[in-house]
């Protein structure tokens, strides 16, 4: 077998990149990283008001010798799928298009200047994108005003002339949870006044953090928002809904609970919202409903329950009569719609592929969303909202060369106590019946994450067509404590990680052995984040596995929780603080079990990451390294919890295919029956 080292992952990297002039003119014969992170990702498809044309951004990579970024530009097509043409260029980013009330214009966020996200207005009869503020800070998110006369959005607080001076100076020493900057609330003219400006006038100045979508009354007088304590990651659960009245700045609390509410959304006649509380007490495992609250007052009315309790809200019908929402169900997604009147929920489609970013037009009639398959790259889609039919308006990813991709089909097995587990299992390229192959077990992150049926040709960590193209089996499992099964599901795992869930793994490890395609001598794990969680315990619980690879994992939940920006996640799992349960969290974590471990492991972490600290993964490594495991962990220079930059991507997906590759072999089949 091969050896290697980190520097001859880096080289086989940078010999892709100074290739990449060669590439243009020679097609791909097989599925390689590289490839895979040339795969575009779609986002923001957003249908005009009057259903004529949609706009959605696609995301590319941009590589070159000293460059490695993703870049989004503007697309805008009939809503035919005719006539698609990219609107915005360079080498910034334009993101978020959201389209004028009339129609004629596009509002967007771009980076073009000092790197500041910056809201951009391009008028659609002609001429250049024209910047409509010039700000210190990021634009989070924004909306037109009804009258399309005045754009609001949300900002994060902009470092002080001192603080910059500071900066500048290297006296930047700060206090932990102090001088907190919060996301607050403005509203700016999209009209210039007498002296050319635009001047923002500032909302929220209360102490507390806009978060996430807010939403103009029709009437254009009152902005509905939620808000949290901080914009800290752990504050989720402080999530309250309030309403400012844009000419006054007087702010109204509409709801606040102990349960966590979000997402409010003004119905036609402005007279409710539609907003979304969660459970009370808020779980990380979070759980919610629907529910409709008067702007006079009076208590929130509940909507009937979704499938899975996280739906994602998409908008009213133009009468007022309907939400439609999105969520996850099992590997696929369902869009809904409830009918307010009668309180009932039904599907508005039927079948398993993946739906991302779906919302309705201004006027209630179409659809814009992504959907992808695991053989089918990402496209935008519309479809109007009474004869539900996707119609692909992109073709973003219509140049990928025609290479064959291992088939994937959803398997189901009987965990040890019964409960029914489903996961994603993919066969190799050109797999015959009877054929025995080295098998990965992938476990995601969350752990309420779940794996679903997107395309296995798209970029990450994990290069699903390129293993499955060199001769590997990948499972893919859904073991309790994921989404898409209901919130009893989602936390049938409370207190229990590596137990219950760890044998959701190994029955479906088990059961792909039973259908004679996994080779019980070639078996590899690999996960990120909760994953790396469990790739860490099962090389702690078992030998089965020849190797593992660990992504971002958490290895030892005191240490996690003490370090993490999300402290009260692990306490909400486990009922407490580690002082108050210590050996539960003994127990569960992969670092006091770590004795006698042989597994060939490799670490993957990103050093700028703050949800999963590095220190986690330097735990197990030099666990592993005095034990005289063999080891090896690759650092992902400023990467947070996930990489951001193609070539760490390509860095990270090229060095789990060689360590599989060298500890279950080169992915050849055996035709052993």
């Amino acid at each position: 077998m091969m050896k290697y080292s980190l520097k001859m992952t880096v080289a086989f990297v940078l010999m892709a990149f100074a290739s990449a002039s060669d590439a243009q003119t020679t097609v791909p014969t097989t599925w390689t990283p590289e490839l895979q992170t040339k795969v575009k990702t779609l986002g923001a498809p957003r249908v005009s008001p009057d259903g004529k044309r949609v706009a959605y951004t696609v995301i590319n990579e941009m590589m070159s010798a000293d460059k490695s970024e993703f870049v989004t530009q503007i697309f805008l097509s009939n809503t035919d799928g005719s006539d698609a043409v990219q609107i915005t260029f360079g080498d910034k980013s334009s993101t978020n298009p959201k389209w004028s009330p009339d129609g004629r214009s596009l509002a967007f966020t771009s980076n073009r200047k000092d790197n500041k996200n910056n809201l951009y207005l391009l008028r659609l009869n002609g001429g250049e994108a024209e910047p409509v503020t010039d700000l210190k800070s990021n634009i989070a998110d924004f909306e037109w005003s009804p009258d399309g006369q005045w754009i609001a959005y949300s900002m994060t607080d902009a470092k002080t002339e001192d603080e910059e001076k500071n900066d500048k100076g290297k006296a930047d020493y700060r206090w932990v949870d102090e001088n907190i900057k919060m996301s607050r609330l403005y509203v700016v003219s999209v009209g210039k006044d007498s002296n050319g400006k635009r001047e923002p006038r500032k909302l929220t100045i209360d102490n507390y953090s806009v978060s996430g979508s807010f939403d103009w009354s029709p009437d254009g007088k009152q902005i509905v928002f939620a808000h949290a304590k901080t914009p800290g990651a752990n504050d989720w659960t402080s999530l309250d809904v309030s309403v400012v009245e844009v000419s006054s700045e007087k702010i109204s609390i509409l709801a606040a609970t102990p349960a966590a509410e979000s997402s409010p959304t003004f119905a036609p006649d402005g007279k409710s919202i539609v907003l979304l509380i969660s459970d009370t007490p808020p779980r990380w495992a979070q759980s919610g409903a629907l529910h409709i609250l008067s702007v006079a007052g009076g208590a929130p009315k509940s909507l009937a329950a979704s499938y899975d309790g996280q739906p994602n809200i998409a908008g009213w019908s133009a009468d007022g009569k309907r939400i439609y929402f999105s969520e996850a169900k099992g590997t696929g997604t369902r869009i809904y719609v409830v009918d307010v009147g009668a309180n009932k929920v039904a599907e508005v489609n039927k079948t398993d592929e993946v739906y991302q970013a779906v919302n309705l037009n201004r006027t209630g009639t179409m659809f814009g969303f992504v959907m992808q398959t695991p053989e089918r790259a990402p496209e935008a889609y519309v479809s109007k909202i009474e004869n539900f039919a996707p119609i692909q308006v992109s073709r973003a990813n219509t140049d990928l060369p025609k290479l064959p991709l291992g088939k994937t089909e959803v398997i189901k097995w009987k965990s040890t106590d019964g409960k029914e587990i489903e996961g994603l299992l993919t066969y190799p390229v050109n797999y015959q019946t009877g054929q025995k192959v080295p098998l990965i077990l992938n476990i995601h992150g969350g752990p309420a994450g779940v794996f679903s049926q997107t395309f296995i040709g798209g970029r990450g960590v994990y290069p699903l067509a390129t293993f499955a193209a060199r001769g590997y089996a990948i499972l893919r499992p859904n073991p309790r404590g994921s989404s898409g099964y209901g919130a009893e599901f989602r936390r049938a795992n409370i207190k229990d990680w590596g137990v219950g869930d760890y044998q959701d793994l190994m029955t479906g490890v088990d059961k792909v052995i039973e259908m004679g395609v996994a080779d019980p001598n070639r078996l590899g794990v690999m996960g990120w984040s909760y994953g790396g969680f469990m790739t860490s315990w099962i090389i702690t619980q078992t030998k089965r596995f020849k190797a593992a690879s660990a992504g971002a994992p958490v290895t030892n939940l005191m240490s996690f929780t003490g370090t993490a920006d999300i402290p009260g996640f692990i306490p909400d799992y486990f009922g407490g603080q580690f002082w108050e349960n210590t050996e539960g969290y003994r127990k569960h974590s992969p670092m006091f079990n770590i004795k006698g471990v042989s597994t060939p492991t490799m670490i993957q972490h990103g050093d700028a990451d703050v949800r999963v600290p590095i220190s986690q993964g330097y735990e197990l490594y030099n666990a592993l390294k005095v034990q005289n495991v063999p080891t090896r962990m690759i650092v992902l220079p400023r990467q947070p919890h996930g990489p951001n930059e193609p070539k760490m991507q390509i860095a990270a997906m090229q060095s789990n295919l060689e360590w599989f590759e060298k500890y279950l072999g080169a992915g050849s089949v055996s035709a052993q029956k």
